[in-house]
């Protein structure tokens, strides 16, 4: 009776979308660095954490008004337990270890044991609450119990929570980690060396230095002389206690010139890492942007002709000396390999609306890079550059929207430039912006006054414009001059020329952004 309500109540929550979306937006308040909203949730609880030291730290010496101990006791209190509660909740998921069980146990055909699955959940939870920063999160609550003033000692830990918040602490932290063995060798050295001071020390002024009582009193001249701190209230008297100084003081110099340059090696390693992650976040921000694979002569020509300023966007390239090449030419490029599917993965895949450029040199790069892209979602949008015709149709296997083919296109301008100079001339001065006329898209789902409307009503000549034709939304087949009585269509984009002056202000008449659904 118990394994069929624990099974009932497990697959109710399974099913659950509304459960499974509650448990996702906690999840990601509260752990995914990719969150676009984290950010403030994290912003809020530095906020409230500096709040809560300074009235316990207050408290301590003065009478705070009685609201303000409310707040501190109900509000601060209440949420910091909420936020451990939620953190607790959202470390594992007790159906879905019961559910995966369960159906693994009737695949195999073999008995299905409750308790299972259970030990598993709670193992994973105990190894929760076992955690330095779970410890954490909840002795910061036990400064808000009154009765016993002790506990106010615990305020402490509200101050290492910030530890959770504050990224840039979390970031020397993983520095530092990089070099633990080193760190560690370091540490034990300096142990030896003060122990081993320490007793010698003592063995040479324990009955002629009336400040060396112990041998504690010993090792903590040992500590604060190989420190260079020197605070003079104990000093050796007999020349083989000078001599042991002497040492130290040397050893002090040199462990000290070593945990420096083992930091500094740890921190130029990871600067370019931690650069490249800084680019990464501020992109990840934006609702919109381009990822651009690779750094040769398609990506130059593309950002040289394009507003910088005017979209978001990052550059993923392989090799070094590109990347530092760009980063002279001020272009945001980090150097990582494109085609790896946790480079990808980096990105925000599942909040913004990202276009993809797979342009290295490389057919087999830009597939991976395509299929990388596609596998973490649908919706990106993917151009891609392809050598040969041959390799559209593997191309478009792969999932890319778009194929372009730079040979094909040049052939073609210079055969337009050979036998037909006057219209290669004005395509390519339209093209380049290099005339007053420009072509232009416009989509209904951003300007959606358009909705609706017909070629005859909305009277292009009227605006100066030519309206050369538009792509259909439901099947993307373009149709060149259509019917006049043709109506427009939500994912509908049109094709237009004219004067930039023209297009704006057209543009504008017809709405920025569509509401409907």
């Amino acid at each position: 009776m118990f394994t069929k309500l624990i099974l009932k109540v497990a697959f109710f929550l399974y099913r659950s979308k509304r459960y499974r979306d509650i448990k996702k937006l906690s999840y990601n308040f509260l752990q995914n660095p990719d969150y676009i909203y984290k950010r403030y949730f994290d912003s809020f609880m530095i906020i409230l954490i500096l709040i809560s030291v300074v009235i316990l730290v207050y408290e301590v010496e003065h009478q705070i008004p009685q609201w303000i101990d409310d707040f501190d006791l109900y509000a601060v209190t209440t949420i910091f337990s909420l936020e451990y509660i939620f953190r607790f909740w959202v470390y594992n998921d007790f159906h879905t270890q019961i559910v995966e069980d369960y159906e693994e146990a009737q695949f195999l055909n073999k008995p299905f044991k409750i308790s299972t699955p259970i030990i598993k959940v709670i193992k994973g939870k105990i190894e929760y609450i076992i955690s330095p920063s779970a410890i954490v999160d909840l002795l910061a609550i036990l400064p808000a119990y009154r009765p016993l003033r002790i506990l106010r000692i615990f305020v402490l830990f509200r101050v290492f929570k910030l530890l959770r918040y504050t990224k840039s602490i979390h970031q020397f932290i993983e520095v530092l980690a990089t070099k633990r063995f080193e760190l560690i060798t370091l540490l034990f050295l300096l142990i030896f060396i003060v122990t081993t001071a320490g007793i010698a020390i003592y063995v040479f002024e324990q009955r002629t230095n009336p400040n060396i009582n112990s041998l504690f009193d010993a090792v903590y001249w040992a500590l604060i002389t190989i420190s260079s701190v020197g605070y003079g209230d104990i000093s050796p008297i007999t020349p083989a206690g000078r001599v042991v100084s002497m040492i130290i003081i040397i050893s002090g110099i040199a462990m000290i010139s070593f945990v420096t340059s083992v930091i500094v090696s740890a921190f130029s390693e990871k600067l370019n890492e931690l650069k490249e992650n800084r680019i990464i976040e501020r992109v990840n921000k934006n609702r919109d942007f381009l990822i651009i694979c690779g750094y040769g002569q398609m990506t130059r020509m593309f950002l040289k002709n394009h507003p910088l300023h005017s979209f978001e966007y990052v550059i993923l390239e392989e090799d070094r000396e590109r990347v530092e090449q760009g980063i002279k030419e001020g272009y945001k490029i980090i150097n990582e390999d494109a085609s790896r599917y946790d480079v990808i993965a980096k990105f925000n895949i599942e909040y913004s609306n990202i276009t993809l450029l797979a342009l290295t040199g490389s057919d087999i790069n830009n597939i991976y890079i395509a299929l990388n892209a596609k596998s973490l979602s649908k919706n990106i949008n993917v151009i891609a550059r392809a050598s040969s015709e041959k390799m559209v149709k593997k191309f478009k296997l792969a999932g890319v929207d778009h194929v372009i083919l730079p040979s094909m296109v040049a052939n073609r301008m210079l055969l337009f430039a050979i036998t037909q100079p006057a219209m290669y001339k004005a395509v390519y001065s339209m093209l380049t912006g290099q005339t007053l006329a420009q072509l232009d898209e416009i989509s209904t789902v951003m300007h959606y006054k358009l909705v609706g409307k017909t070629i005859e009503e909305i009277n292009f000549k009227k605006h100066k414009l030519l309206f050369i034709g538009f792509q259909c939304g439901l099947n993307k087949e373009f149709i060149f001059n259509p019917p006049v009585k043709i109506d427009f269509r939500l994912g509908d984009i049109l094709l237009v020329m004219g004067h930039k002056a023209s297009i704006k202000y057209f543009k504008q008449q017809y709405g920025e952004i569509y509401y409907g659904k």
